[in-house]
């Protein structure tokens, strides 16, 4: 195996975070979170990763996709500091999810959060907020409220974004093929200068090297409990990711290091990030792919990947550079990636072989989806549950309580 040291190591894990970094910063600038924060706690949380993994496998923890609508909507109705809370929360109820995984198995997690359940869980967590992306593709505010980029230039711009993004994910080969967001945004971003929509004065004003400005969690039952129910989809696509880099490196990492302790290990990379007020970690697929490509299957790349993005987060004018991205840019962007993320749940269901007619089935995904996407609220200022973690509980509850088809009375 190369050496920690060795040059080869070093330039590969720099490599995995320019697969890594469009997506990576994408997410604290979407969701209002500092993009330096954001660099720093993901270095820290893959860190923490092999440490609890014991070094074993080949992968970088970064932003969460998943995460970005709940967190939007978080925010809107607790506060940043509440929200980071919230998301330590989450993360806790990763490491429980680990314990029970050691204790019982993965077969317990397959009874609680079978497909039926999961699917059209992470469909809402792709639809709920689309007019958020719609909104900022035409120029307005997330809410629409504001004009902020005049309409015929932001649409010009959002739609440069989002054509490069479908065009390098579609057609791209090798290592481009793996940075489509990346893409968009220097496409994106290279529109909007033409157009002079760029400010640049936080930049001017930003100094060559600042300490990231972290931030201190606040916690509220309220947001606790909107929050953990979001956690289901990341644990479940984490499942999904480990097997993936298991059938790239040909090692089962469910068996050793084992799911408990990636799991554990993704929990504490969660709460770390939060903690400090960073977005949650989780294992990125884009990294899987680049280990897939250039056939390096040595964990102690992504210790100098983490390295590499803990350096960088000192670096203050990259993390002003990053904010003067034009809102379009971003909107063009959100209207690919919630979409995606919606098309993950779809493709949850029909892997299953689900039939989604049989009257079980047909209720608990209804009522997930018109539940979680209409923004239906259950309970008051004091106690309120809606949107992701609603329609969660609901699927969960409807799995347990209504009779499976093999459990149904014979029909005459």
């Amino acid at each position: 195996m190369t050496p920690l040291f060795a040059p080869k190591t070093i330039l590969t894990g720099a490599q995995m975070l320019f697969v890594a970094f469009g997506a990576l910063v994408l997410v604290p600038l979407l969701t209002g979170l500092n993009a330096n924060v954001a660099l720093f706690s993901a270095g820290a949380g893959t860190l923490a990763f092999q440490l609890i993994t014991r070094g074993q496998v080949p992968v970088f923890l970064a932003s969460s996709f998943a995460f970005i609508a709940p967190i939007i909507a978080c925010n809107q109705l607790y506060g940043s500091a509440a929200t980071m809370g919230a998301l330590m929360a989450a993360g806790v109820a990763y490491m429980l999810l680990s314990v029970l995984v050691r204790l019982k198995g993965t077969d317990m997690l397959h009874r609680v959060l079978p497909p039926v359940v999961v699917g059209p869980v992470i469909m809402v967590i792709g639809l709920a907020l689309a007019p958020v992306a719609v909104n900022m593709a035409m120029g307005k505010s997330g809410d629409g409220s504001a004009q902020l980029v005049a309409y015929d230039h932001a649409m010009w711009i959002s739609m440069a974004a989002l054509v490069a993004t479908l065009v390098f994910a579609v057609f791209g080969k090798g290592v481009w093929r793996l940075v489509p967001i990346l893409a968009g945004v220097v496409v994106g971003y290279a529109l909007s200068l033409a157009f002079g929509v760029v400010d640049f004065a936080v930049i001017n004003n930003a100094q060559w090297l600042a300490v990231p400005t972290f931030s201190a969690p606040e916690f509220k039952w309220q947001a606790v409990a909107f929050m953990i129910p979001v956690a289901i989809a990341p644990a479940i696509e984490h499942i999904g990711d480990m097997m993936a880099i298991s059938q790239v490196t040909g090692k089962d990492y469910l068996k050793k290091p084992g799911l408990h302790r990636t799991l554990m290990g993704d929990g504490v990379a969660t709460s770390l990030a939060a903690s400090i007020g960073g977005p949650p970690n989780t294992t990125y697929s884009e990294v899987t792919g680049a280990v897939m490509l250039t056939k390096n299957f040595n964990p102690k790349v992504m210790t100098w990947t983490a390295v590499i993005a803990i350096l960088l987060a000192f670096i203050g004018k990259m993390g002003a550079g990053l904010q003067t991205i034009p809102v379009p840019v971003m909107g063009g962007i959100m209207i690919l990636l919630f979409g995606s993320i919606a098309v993950v749940g779809l493709k949850t269901l029909l892997k299953a072989d689900l039939d989604v007619s049989e009257p079980r089935n047909l209720v608990i995904i209804a009522l997930i989806l018109v539940l979680g996407i209409g923004g239906m609220q259950i309970g008051g200022n004091e106690f309120a549950l809606q949107g992701v973690s609603l329609c969660a509980i609901f699927g969960i509850v409807l799995n347990l309580v209504l009779p499976s088809k093999k459990q149904s009375p014979v029909q005459g």
